[in-house]
């Protein structure tokens, strides 16, 4: 990574191969390998034997190294991003098959999307008439062709147009252009995902399907093919890919499962379904000096806790008291911790916890195996 303006390089890595986990600086951001490779394999396993592609979503981890093995041994077909920066970030490790899943808008980000198509597959998500003509003007000066997905609000109530007539017109406003090409439908419905209790969350999900349901129905009498419907997220996917109406599966969360995904309830009431943590933060106790707790040197420059406060994987006897800037305090009643101790933190919320680190810290057996960076930090436009 070239220098800052400021002439500060990306930080060292807190590991190097070969170093003994006890050897890792802390607060770092880790992956038990094993655990990770079991949840890629999994999750190649339910689509294939759903019989839907898998676009995992790289905005999870912004990693090139990661959305690799996604590719080559996860059974994805591509990735989705959520920002150009990421997409750019992606195409340039050498990813080419890229869908932006939201929507660019101002000229120079358009501009930005268009150039990349001249080295991968670009697909984006479109809500706008007058958003399309710009993709295409931009498309057209670039000599390119771009793909768009129709967005239809099935229940996040973000971005998308009502489902139906409206699609529709917006479809034919993306055929109007020689230079855009029509994929398809993007239907997720992200709030769902979160919804812990099973049959609350398969209604919730069972509205969307309908309505993506009647949507392609409507193009398919209008002689429009929707080769892409998709949607879907971790909490979710069994449901959409069991419909016979999504056709790609966009999840991310699964190669991790945060604290919080781990409170979603699958069919058979198993807390995260199939998949298991593979992510932690870890961290070291610095302080036993206040009767019954421990404070550990990763706070919220370490931790996302939009969605909660982290879990002490394997301690559930520790309680988290609060998280300030630099720390976590923990209730330890029973003097359990002593300074120097490494704790394994689950964060509650992986995607905008990974977005505070530069490495990922690989380890399998006790020791560093991989050092990957987060090669994707900071794209936010």
């Amino acid at each position: 990574m070239p220098d800052s303006p400021a002439g500060f390089a990306r930080p060292a890595a807190p590991a190097v191969v070969g170093d003994p986990i006890s050897g890792i600086d802390t607060p770092a951001l880790i992956i038990d390998l094993e655990v990770f490779e079991s949840n890629l394999a999994l999750m190649r396993e339910q689509a294939a034997r759903a019989g839907v592609r898998l676009r995992a979503h790289a905005k999870t981890h912004k990693s090139v190294d990661i959305a690799r093995l996604q590719i080559e041994r996860g059974g994805a077909c591509g990735i989705c991003c959520q920002k150009v920066s990421e997409a750019e970030v992606m195409v340039a490790g050498g990813i080419r098959d890229v869908l932006v899943s939201n929507q660019v808008v101002g000229p120079a980000r358009v501009r930005r999307l268009a150039r990349l198509a001249h080295q991968a597959r670009i697909l984006v998500c479109v809500d706008d008439p007058a958003n399309v003509d710009d993709l295409a003007a931009a498309a057209r000066a670039e000599g390119v062709r771009l793909e768009c997905l129709v967005e239809i609000d099935v229940g996040m109530h973000r971005c998308g147009v009502m489902p139906g007539a409206p699609a529709l017109a917006l479809a034919r406003r993306v055929l109007a252009h020689d230079c855009l090409r029509l994929a398809g439908l993007q239907a997720y419905h992200g709030r769902a995902q979160h919804i812990y209790e099973f049959e609350a969350r398969q209604s919730a999900i069972g509205n969307a399907i309908a309505l993506t349901r009647e949507t392609v129905a409507l193009f398919a009498e209008h002689g429009i093919d929707c080769e892409i419907v998709g949607g879907a997220g971790t909490g979710s996917y069994p449901m959409e890919a069991a419909s016979g109406v999504y056709n790609e599966l966009q999840c991310g969360s699964y190669v991790f499962m945060d604290a919080d995904y781990r409170r979603v309830l699958d069919a058979e009431n198993r807390p995260g379904g199939l998949f298991a943590s593979s992510l932690f933060v870890l961290a070291s106790v610095v302080s036993t000096a206040v009767a019954g707790q421990a404070t550990c040197d990763a706070g919220l420059k370490a931790l996302a806790v939009d969605s909660g406060p982290p879990r002490v994987h394997g301690r559930d006897e520790l309680d988290v008291l609060g998280v300030a800037d630099e720390h976590t305090i923990l209730a330890d009643r029973g003097r359990t911790l002593q300074v120097l101790d490494r704790l394994w933190l689950v964060p509650g919320h992986c995607d905008p916890t990974c977005n505070l680190y530069d490495w990922y810290v690989g380890v399998r057996g006790g020791r560093v195996e991989a050092v990957w960076p987060v090669s994707a930090r900071g794209c936010l436009v």
